[in-house]
Parts: structure tokens; sequence; C-alpha cells
């Protein structure tokens, strides 16, 4: 009997021996009230470093990023084409089972009005549970999530399937030739991955009650129409039927009522099904009849007047936002010129789109061109993934709703690396729909951050990138 129990023992003791990795790789957990102060203190230094782009400096808060790496033992590089402007790429190796997974975040911030701001826009003061600073959500909360998830990996000394890839990128708001298109231009190979999470997600709460979390699948492509309608100089006291200012006004206005067809995709078909499974009846009856095209026609009225940001996932949609015409009170301008914000489907055929642009302003008069902008290329992350599935299954553990993949009507640096093939999902903190409305959001003068949310969003974060990537899972 003794020699039995004996035995057993040390087949057991053998059989946990076997399975250590993994179950060490699944068991080993961050401390995490340490690691909440510390995402605090790192947020809040990233928010100090002004890195307002324009002008585009992100040096300071790229140098942090990489000392405070290095001081982990982590191998660090900064990579630039312009040394004020570098990129932070640190890699964490796998054994190779599985591609790599990229987790990336933008250094840079919009810039401000400091005047405008209640608490100085690199101050990154606490109020009443809240940091509030610029870059609080676009895109600091993700760099900083992003770098604790790095650092909590090494710490914890969790196996990995594949490799984990950080990359801290510059010039997202506008000027990409300095981050994301110089990494996928020059050094394609050091953030090549199966997978990639970054923002354009969030999840959103009203009145302090999560309702859903959007995941950004696809965006729309940013484009620029301009405008010019030719005509006859001549005197103001002589109204002529070829004023030029009253052709672009026609022209215009001929694209402001016109609406291209609609076209729904992977995404938009599921963002739709979804939203109607958690809507009241009447709004959920709206989002079923969307994806009827015998329906859809009156749905969009609906949205045109209601929803406008649902009317415009629907197809290619067109914003006249620049008018330049005249220059004297009695004076008739030969020329008048007008832009037009363009932001098309996926998968839009352009060409064949701006023939239709002048086919419905029917004026030879006027001419439609493409003008410059910094735009992005067309691509989309599928569903049916392992990364979305992950996403989902802990939107659910962390936030208990439903998840909602979206097409952003904006755009993002994840469209360069989906049109290489990379699954890029947006993911971002809960966020109150109100604050945006309040000028609390993005971009806005009293941008900011619930500090509990910035610390459930580094959690679920983690759950994520281990669920993808720790041996065992």
């Amino acid at each position: 009997m003794i020699i039995v129990e004996l035995f057993m023992r040390i087949l057991l003791l053998s059989f946990v021996l076997f399975l250590s990795p993994t179950l060490l790789a699944q068991a080993s957990q961050p401390d995490w009230s340490s690691v909440e102060e510390e995402t605090l203190r790192h947020f809040r230094a990233l928010l100090q470093f002004d890195t307002s782009d324009p002008p585009g400096r992100e040096l300071p808060a790229a140098e942090y990023i990489r000392d405070v790496l290095e001081a982990e033992g982590f191998e660090v590089e900064m990579l630039a084409t312009d040394p004020e402007r570098p990129n932070v790429i640190t890699r964490l190796e796998g054994n190779g089972d599985k591609e790599p997974l990229l987790i990336m975040a933008h250094t840079d911030v919009v810039n401000v009005d400091p005047e405008k701001w209640t608490f100085p826009p690199f101050s990154a003061t606490v109020d009443n549970g809240y940091v509030y600073g610029r870059g609080a959500v676009d895109d600091k909360d993700n760099l900083a999530s992003a770098l604790m998830v790095m650092l909590e990996l090494k710490r914890q000394n969790v196996q990995l399937d594949r490799d984990v890839i950080f990359l801290a990128e510059s010039g997202e708001e506008g000027a990409t030739e300095y981050g994301i298109e110089f990494m996928v231009n020059e050094h394609f190979e050091k953030i090549e991955s199966e997978f990639c999470l970054a923002e354009g997600g969030s999840v959103a709460r009203v009145n302090r009650e999560v309702q859903y979390a959007g995941i950004q699948t696809v965006e729309k492509i940013p484009y620029r129409v301009d405008l010019l309608a030719t005509g006859v100089a001549g005197h103001g006291s002589v109204p002529l039927q070829t004023n030029s200012v009253t052709r672009l006004a026609k022209a215009v206005a001929a694209i402001a009522d016109w609406r291209s067809p609609i076209r729904l995709n992977e995404t938009t078909a599921a963002y739709f099904q979804r939203l109607a499974s958690i809507s009241p009846a009447d709004a959920a009856q709206r989002y079923l009849d969307i994806l009827d095209p015998n329906l859809a026609g009156e749905v969009d009225e609906y949205f045109l007047a209601n929803e406008p940001r649902h009317s415009s996932m629907l197809r290619s949609s067109l914003s006249p936002n620049i008018f330049n015409a005249g220059y004297r009170i009695n004076v008739i301008p030969s020329e008048a010129a007008a832009s037009v914000d363009f932001r098309a489907l996926p998968d839009e055929d352009i060409p064949a789109f701006l023939d239709e642009i002048r086919r419905v302003i029917n004026d030879p008069a006027v001419q439609v061109s493409l003008g410059d902008r910094n735009t992005r290329p067309p691509g989309e992350a599928r569903l049916n993934t392992a990364a979305f599935s992950a996403i989902e299954e802990n939107i659910s553990k962390h936030y208990g709703v439903i998840t909602l993949p979206t097409m952003s009507t904006g755009a993002t640096d994840m469209a360069y690396l989906r049109n290489k093939g990379i699954q890029c999902y947006g993911i971002g903190p809960a966020i109150d729909r109100e604050d945006a409305a309040l000028g609390f959001g993005a971009h806005s003068d009293q941008e900011r951050i619930l500090i509990s949310e910035l610390h459930r969003f580094v959690r679920f974060n983690w759950d994520v990138v281990v669920q993808l990537a720790a041996s065992g899972n």
C-alpha cells in the first residue's frame, strides 16, 4: 500500500512538472493594485509631454517609453526618418508556433488652444476620479495600456506561442510619413504579424452604465474632392448666367442632395444585426429593416435626419466643407472653388465615383478632381478570427455587454497594416457617450478619462493578449 501511494505521488509530481510551463503561463497574474499605481504614473507622465502634431515632436515621450522598457531588460529600437519623431519598437519572443501579435499606439496628439482648458492641457490633472489632458483618450490611454501589458508579460515570465511586438508610433495625427508609413515601407519585417490591436474602438457608457463595445474592423477611406467652377468675369451690377459662384453653388447643392447607393459589408451588416438585439423595439426594427433592400430607403431617410453617423456607415459619403469664391463685392469672379470631404467605402471604385459626381453636377463648367490629402489604403479585418473571438470573450468578461464590429467613418493607422494583410482590431476603454457633447471627448478642450476605466481597460487588454499569445491557450 505504501509503495502504491509513493508511486502515485511520483506520477502526480511528474505530471505537474510536465505541465508546469503551461500552468504557469495560464495561472500567473499581475499584482493588480501595483499595476494600477504604475499605470497611472506612466499615463500621467506621458500626458505631460507636449507631443502636439503639428508641429510634431514625439521625442520626449519616445525616450520615456524607451527608458521604461530598457530598465526592465527589453531591447529597444528607435526608428525614425526625423530624429525628433522616432518610433519605439520592442518584442517579446515566443516559441514560433503562431505568427506574431502587434500591439501599438501613437505618441502624438492634436494641438491645443490652452486658454480654453480649465486644467492646463499637459498637466495630467487628477480631479474627481478623472485624469484631464490632451491625449487622455487619443491615444495615450492605449499607449499606457500596451506598455503595461508588455512589462507584465516579461515580469510574469509568460510563455508565449507567438512573438508580441510593441510599437509606439509617431505622426498618426496627419503626418503618417513619420510613423506608420515609414514603418510599413522601410521596416515592415519588424512589425509583420498575424493580428494587431490598436486604437479605434471604445466601450460605450450612458449614465455610467456600459451599453456595448464597438470594435473597429474596417474604416472608410478619406479623399478630397475639389470643384472648380469657371465663368465670365464681369461687373457685379450686371448679373450673368455664367457667374462662377452661382455655378459652384448649384454644384455643391447637387452634391449635398445626392446620396450614393447603400452598400453594406460584413462589418456593417453584423453591426446593425447585433445593435438590433440590444435596442428598444422601434429602433431594433429600423436596424433590421436597413438590411432589407426593399425597406432600407425609408430607414435611410430617418438615419439622415436623426442618426447621421449611421447614414454615413451605409455608403460612400460627401460633405462640402470649404468654399472659396470672389474677392470684391462688385466683381463677378471668373473662378470659384470648393472642397468636399469624400469618405469612401473600402472597395469603392474611385474613378467611377468621380464620374458619378460629374453626372450629378451636370455642368461641364465645373471641374471635378481629387485634391491633395493624407489618405489611407483599403483593407478590412475579418470577424471569424481567433483575435476577434478573444476580444468578444473578454468584452463579455470585463464589461458584460455585446461586441459590435464597427466601420469607422474616420481614419486610423490600422488601414496601412490591413492593406498588408494584418488582421487589425481597434479597441479602447469605456467612455461616457455624454462626454463628447459636453466637451470632454477626444480632440476636445477638456479631454479626460475616468481612472477606473483606464484600469479596467488594462486588465481587458492583458487578458486578450494572454489569450492570443500565451502557450496553452
